[in-house]
């Protein structure tokens, strides 16, 4: 299974088992649905509703119908297998040991992607570690097929001029 973190269970709501969950997952739309499935300490849930309320992801479970249960939850991730879903675009995961072009010169590699409160950031390792917003305006394409991902470089970007 590949497990993708999607939440983080943060309390609960009523005495039959709704969670509140917060999640920044670009794709939660196509995840919180009725009948689909999440995973929580590697145990299998299916969706039995969902709503959100505030800044809340709220959804009951199958198995979860006390909130003695729910509490019980508090504090764990929300996962998804990768392979349940088929998303329309590439997830932050996807990006890690991409390739970067500059048009065809190499810069470096994706070490990972750090979440900010406006947008992610790719970290890059090339001849020095650098960031660059995963925004359109400095990513032109992204390649997962030939492992690659062409930015717009933009002079002091990685101050390696």
């Amino acid at each position: 299974m590949d497990l993708i973190n999607i939440g983080k269970i943060v309390n609960t709501h009523g005495l039959k088992g709704e969670i509140r969950i917060i999640s920044d997952f670009k794709y939660k739309k196509d995840v919180f649905k009725t009948n689909n499935i999440v995973y929580i300490n590697n145990e299998k849930y299916i969706i039995k509703s969902y709503r959100f309320h505030k800044i809340y992801d709220m959804i009951t479970l199958d198995s979860i119908n006390t909130i003695e249960q729910a509490e019980e939850l508090k504090g764990l991730n929300v996962y998804i297998n990768r392979t349940d879903y088929k998303f329309d675009g590439y997830l932050n995961e996807d990006l890690i040991g991409l390739d970067v072009y500059d048009n065809e010169i190499l810069k470096g590699k994706i070490v990972d992607v750090v979440k900010t409160v406006t947008n992610d950031l790719l970290v890059i390792e090339g001849n020095k570690k650098h960031m660059v917003p995963n925004i359109p305006e400095f990513i032109k394409e992204v390649d997962l097929e030939n492992n690659k991902i062409y930015i717009e470089y933009i002079r002091g970007l990685d101050n390696e001029d």
